[in-house]
């Protein structure tokens, strides 16, 4: 079969922008190094909670300030709050990925000087948090880390 001049041109039309996008398809797929940074104050008796705020910061220069709430529960007594605390993302493809409830669990104990290390996952995306503070607090809770847009 022979195909017109205007056939062949549409046909290699077609070629080229599939040859343009495919890659723009796989890069946006690629996974986005995203990091947070964050302060949070809360307290615990029986019940745990504390807000705070941060901003999330990806590699490709985008970045969104974030308000931050802990609910949980368990065998938790205290009073304490992180300054400059750090975390870290993985499996994120675009910044609305680092929004919504993580999963929570850990131990923790301190008085006056207080650190804290844990992994946190939501679906596929994980969030890993490090930071020190000053308080009293003792206990075990599970919970969540909830992480909103602040407009």
């Amino acid at each position: 079969m022979a195909y017109s001049n205007t056939q062949r041109a549409g046909i290699a039309a077609i070629v080229a922008t599939a040859w343009v996008i495919a890659p723009a398809a796989n890069a946006a797929s690629a996974e986005l190094d995203c990091t947070l940074r964050f302060s949070l104050t809360g307290w615990s008796a029986i019940l745990e909670h504390a807000e705070g705020h941060g901003v999330v910061t990806c590699a490709d220069g985008r970045t969104m300030r974030v308000s931050i709430e802990t609910k949980g529960g368990g065998l938790t007594v205290g009073k304490s709050h992180i300054d400059n605390g750090t975390g870290k993302f993985s499996d994120v493809h675009r910044i609305n990925d680092v929004l919504g409830s993580y999963a929570e669990g850990g131990a923790h104990a301190g008085v006056v000087k207080s650190s804290t290390a844990q992994v946190l996952t939501k679906g596929n995306v994980s969030l890993a948090l490090a930071g020190t503070g000053e308080g009293v607090d003792l206990g075990v809770s599970v919970g969540r880390f909830t992480l909103k847009r602040i407009k």
